[in-house]
């Protein structure tokens, strides 16, 4: 591709993302405009916003990769990605929004009256997001290399410039009007050009129908440590979704819990109608594009399919509206991501600490955002890029050991104390945050590299059990104050105004 193709389409998304970020600075007035959009976003606009966010450089280039090299094995991560919002709308969505919080630490001193339980979940906010992150900006420094033959550092870099702007500009309400744009942006950049792609395979004869089909049987050769993973992925995935804090906190945009379910349907059905075009990528990649495997480049393959299928200039436009979606998509989700670390690294510049009345809570979420950055970004240059998907599930096996039984917990059962939280949250949050890196640092085979590469499936149980367990031993320090909580948790927004709970 012509890198002018390029070049075009990756400008075109930062000028319209600038361009809407612009437009929430007009409309954002009030520290609830920045942080959490006034809490009037309607179902189906919030609906598109999360899926945006949600659907990032993991979906969008790392699930056709993982289909490309490992084949159909792969297919649990989106599935999984799917389903954790199922079990999002069951336990957590509408109790999340009555709550009243602004994000997660938030909710834990509601629920705990507990100061130390905020500060531990800012922490672990702060670490699953840079988690997030890295792989994000890694990611845009592989496409733009791949499409502009630039140096990785300059679409790491640019991408992390657009975001800062983009969330310092108008917060929330800015960043729900981007998100919402960029999943239709996504979803089209995929669909269009598949129709050609599979248009070409099929005047081609369908090569690869007739090949051996061991590669599309789930587990088929893989043995005890392939099942082991497999299932670390489902319960990572299932249940991670729910304590992922970018996803949390657009459930306090809602105007009341029955949105915040609607808004939930919604999101599933549109991540499930994504989902479907990555695997028809990797599938097709494993007949045109089975080398990329070879040179480690396998989440090029969306990018690579449409200059192999289709010649001259219709192959270079999908080649470059495959870019824009792909631009988006790191923009979307670091956006998301962004903005539920400012707001919460924001609050407590505004609120405590040295700048304690110093800076207005709006100046606080625009200094974190900027700060929240930073860090990742270094990380971005110094760490080994690793498979873009197989690195988010780092940050989803962290959220479900740690956030999960918090929310799970502390909405469906009184006996939650602030030392079991924190105990549950130090717990999970060890064993689930070091276990990958041990396992990168040694570099080892077998069942202890498969352990600590995937640690979600003993991690969370250790969340779990070390928060029901501390909180039985300390239950005479249950929270005076959790029964009119619980109610209001559990109470629709219609009943609580007629009885004026």
């Amino acid at each position: 591709m012509s890198p002018a193709w390029g070049i075009a389409a990756v400008a075109l998304v930062s000028i319209a993302t600038l361009a809407i970020g612009s437009f929430g600075l007009r409309i954002s007035r009030t520290s609830s405009d920045f942080y959490v959009a006034s809490r009037s976003v309607s179902p189906s606009l919030n609906g598109s916003a999360i899926s945006g966010e949600y659907l990032s450089a993991a979906s969008y280039l790392g699930i056709a990769g993982l289909v490309l090299t490992h084949g159909a094995d792969m297919l649990w991560y989106p599935i999984g990605w799917t389903v954790g919002y199922l079990l999002l709308l069951v336990f957590v969505a509408a109790p999340l929004r009555r709550s009243g919080a602004y994000t997660i630490p938030d909710f834990a001193q509601v629920r705990l009256q507990s100061l130390a339980v905020r500060r531990v979940s800012t922490a672990l906010v702060v670490a699953v997001g840079w988690l997030y992150l890295i792989p994000q900006f890694q990611g845009a420094g592989l496409t733009l290399q791949t499409v502009l033959d630039a140096p990785r550092w300059f679409g790491t870099v640019l991408v992390a410039v657009i975001v800062t702007v983009s969330v310092a500009l108008g917060g929330m309400r800015a960043i729900t009007f981007v998100q919402a744009f960029q999943y239709w942006l996504k979803l089209t950049a995929l669909l269009v050009p598949v129709m050609f792609l599979l248009l070409a395979w099929s005047r081609d004869g369908r090569p690869g129908t007739q090949a051996p089909v061991d590669w599309w049987v789930p587990l088929g050769d893989g043995g005890p440590e392939a099942i082991y993973s497999t299932y670390a992925v489902i319960v990572a995935t299932f249940l991670g979704t729910m304590g992922l804090p970018h996803v949390v906190v657009r459930f306090y945009t809602n105007p009341d819990g029955h949105a915040a379910r609607r808004t939930t349907l919604v999101v599933l059905v549109l991540v499930s109608a994504f989902y479907l075009l990555p695997t028809i990528y990797g599938v097709l990649g494993r007949v045109y594009a089975s080398d990329l495997v070879a040179s480690g480049r396998a989440d090029a393959v969306v990018l690579e399919l449409p200059s192999r299928l289709v010649a001259g200039t219709a192959g270079e436009f999908l080649t470059a509206l495959v870019t824009a979606g792909a631009f988006a998509a790191f923009l979307s989700t670091s956006s998301g991501v962004t903005m539920a670390l400012a707001g919460v690294v924001g609050q407590g510049l505004s609120s405590h600490g040295p700048w304690r009345g110093r800076l207005s809570s709006i100046a606080g979420l625009r200094v974190a955002a900027a700060l929240c950055v930073t860090v990742p970004l270094a990380l971005a240059f110094v760490t080994e890029p690793i498979p873009v998907a197989s690195s988010v599930i780092f940050a989803f096996a962290l959220a479900a050991s740690t956030f999960c039984p918090l929310l799970v917990l502390g909405i469906w059962w009184r006996g939650l104390t602030s030392a079991g939280a924190i105990a549950g949250l130090l717990g999970g949050g060890v064993c689930a945050g070091v276990a990958p890196f041990v396992s990168l640092a040694l570099d080892t085979e077998g069942w202890w590299n498969t352990l600590m590469s995937q640690p979600a499936l003993w991690s969370v149980p250790v969340g779990f059990g070390l928060m029901v367990g501390v909180s039985l031993a300390t239950r005479g320090t249950v929270p005076a104050t959790v029964g009119r909580t619980m109610v209001r948790l559990h109470t629709p927004e219609r009943v609580q105004v007629d009885r004026r709970f």
